[in-house]
């Protein structure tokens, strides 16, 4: 596959780098010669510098023979124009990264497909929704449904207190006969984990687990923690995710907002009649005690600014705000944030390629996502008509080293696979792999 990545710094760098290790053909176009030269010395892929809505530019990038064009630059106009160009030089496939919420309507959709912008991606609303979906699972620091609900994953730190800490990961069906879950990987000082059922869970591990949605209660007694019942939540930043969220979320919940800049404060007071906005700097602890902070359920920081986010949530930790949700764009605070206490990292990039990411899988992709904290993705695939894994049982397949079949959905069925089960055309198998193995491993369903 033939993929070219229009993209302005950080976003398009991330894509590209992580898209290589999947072994596509990438090229970047980028305006800023002096970053394309230090990609060109740490890959081996191909840039282009230039602006993204010049048709020789294109050209130069190889367009004509392009499978799937991605603009995710920072200006919404810039990557809509340069998707309409590229399908209008052939590529064959077009997606922008957008922050009008007003384009995902299906009317707008549709014309925006007419012009050649074959799909839009807000990275920002799905921030919001995720986090709402969190406070509604308070425990898990990410979750993600598979077909409707129908199978989830869990990914949640395991405390000391934990049942299952200094046991083997084959003691976990025997103490806990009810509950049906895999358990598919394990993030345990920086590296990821493919657990066989000798592999000892650690205090301090973030288990990766997949399970039918009803039985998130024992899965967090499993993990030794307690759900947090979320009423009261602070939000520091007033940007497009703060907004997003609170909107969605004032409506059951009491919400507080505080945003630095006056005129967006008084704008978003317009805007969110049953959220409380306080024009204020939320690095002032002191302003935030005076709001109430020790007092909240939770605590989101949708700031501008990785750092900001990070130090109001650790102050909100210390104070004995329950659950805390930061916003870091920046990828090497993740792994660190999240082993100094923050609940949940949410990472605009990582959004962006979980999206991205069904449009690259060579094989039927439902739904992916990549994860926090660690290179792997997860991913729903249907097997195909005659798909290597329907030829054999699954104990007998050639699994790739870092990769696992973590569920299967037959109909409305929910399935944990075992090494007898023979997989059949049209089930919906959902995997776990590292990049290394991510080609492999779809090979076998598609």
């Amino acid at each position: 596959m033939n993929i070219i990545i229009a993209g302005d710094g950080e976003v398009g760098v991330y894509l590209a780098k992580s898209l290589s290790e999947l072994d596509y053909n990438i090229t970047v176009v980028d305006p800023h010669a002096d970053m394309l030269s230090r990609l060109e010395n740490e890959t081996d892929l191909m840039t282009v510098a230039g602006s993204a809505t010049s048709p020789q530019v294109l050209k130069d990038a190889g367009v004509g023979v392009c499978d799937l064009f991605l603009a995710v630059l920072h200006d919404e106009s810039v990557n809509l124009m340069s998707c309409i160009l590229a399908k209008k030089l052939k590529a064959k496939k077009t997606v922008a990264r957008i922050t009008n919420v007003e384009l995902l309507s299906p009317k707008m959709r549709d014309m925006m497909r007419d012009l050649g912008v074959d799909e839009m991606v807000c990275p920002e609303r799905i921030a919001a929704k995720e986090i709402t979906n969190l406070l509604n699972n308070s425990a898990a620091a990410e979750f993600f449904d598979f077909s409707g609900g129908l199978l989830t994953m869990y990914v949640i730190r395991l405390e000391a207190g934990s049942p299952v800490v200094d046991h083997a990961v084959k003691d976990l069906a025997e103490t806990y006969k009810d509950l049906q879950v895999k358990v598919v990987a394990l993030l345990r000082g920086g590296e990821t984990i493919i657990p066989h059922g000798d592999t000892v869970f650690h205090a301090g591990d973030m288990a990766y687990i997949i399970g039918r949605a009803n039985q998130v209660e024992t899965i967090n007694h499993v993990a030794g923690k307690k759900a947090v019942d979320i009423k009261r939540v602070m939000i520091a930043g007033g940007g497009r995710v703060g907004r997003y969220a609170a909107d969605t979320l004032q409506e059951r919940l009491k919400i507080t907002l505080i945003e630095e800049n006056r005129q967006r404060a008084e704008a978003l007071s317009a805007e969110l009649a049953d959220t409380l906005i306080i024009n204020g700097d939320a690095t002032n602890i002191e302003l935030l005690k005076e709001e109430g902070l020790q007092d909240v359920d939770a605590f989101i920081g949708v700031t501008n600014s990785s750092e900001t986010n990070v130090l109001t949530c650790l102050h909100a930790k210390r104070l004995g705000v329950k659950r805390t949700i930061a916003l870091v764009d920046n990828t090497g605070f993740i792994t660190i944030s999240q082993d100094i206490g923050i609940d949940t990292i949410i990472n605009r990039k990582l959004i962006t390629a979980s999206y991205i990411a069904r449009f690259i899988v060579k094989g039927d992709a439902v739904s992916s996502k990549w994860l926090s904290g660690t290179n792997a993705e997860v991913l729903e695939l249907v097997v195909g008509k005659w798909a290597p894994a329907t030829r054999k049982p699954i104990g007998q397949l050639e699994i790739p080293h870092g990769a696992t079949v973590g569920g299967i959905i037959r109909g409305r069925e929910t399935l944990l696979p075992s090494r007898e089960m023979q997989l059949k055309h049209g089930d919906k198998v959902v995997i776990f792999s590292l990049p290394s193995a991510m080609t492999a491993m779809v090979k076998l369903f598609d």
